[in-house]
């Protein structure tokens, strides 16, 4: 399981589907999310978008990149997107975070 999150995490930015991440270790991607789940506690999924934004959060206090650019750089398809999941996981927007 060790690979696969490391794999996430080396290739946040780009769109991870389940059989790619299933790929990493060489199982179905049905079993690979049943298995995910059992040992992470959340689904593959729910995962990869908290790691997005625990990374977009890092980048909106750490640099003066805009908002945008850091959704793309994280994985995110658009500002909008980074800003109802960042809102959803912590009550806060971009902005207040920055």
């Amino acid at each position: 399981m060790q690979q696969v999150l490391n794999y996430i995490h080396t290739h946040l930015d780009r769109d991870l589907s389940l059989a790619e991440l299933a790929d990493v270790i060489n199982i179905s991607p049905t079993y690979f999310a049943s298995l995910f789940k059992q040992a992470i506690e959340i689904s593959p999924h729910q995962y990869v978008i908290q790691q997005r934004v625990e990374q977009a959060k890092l980048m909106l206090s750490k640099t003066d990149l805009a908002i945008a650019d850091i959704a793309l750089q994280v994985g995110f398809s658009s500002q909008s997107h980074l800003t109802q999941q960042l809102k959803r996981l912590t009550g806060m927007t971009p902005k207040q975070i920055r």
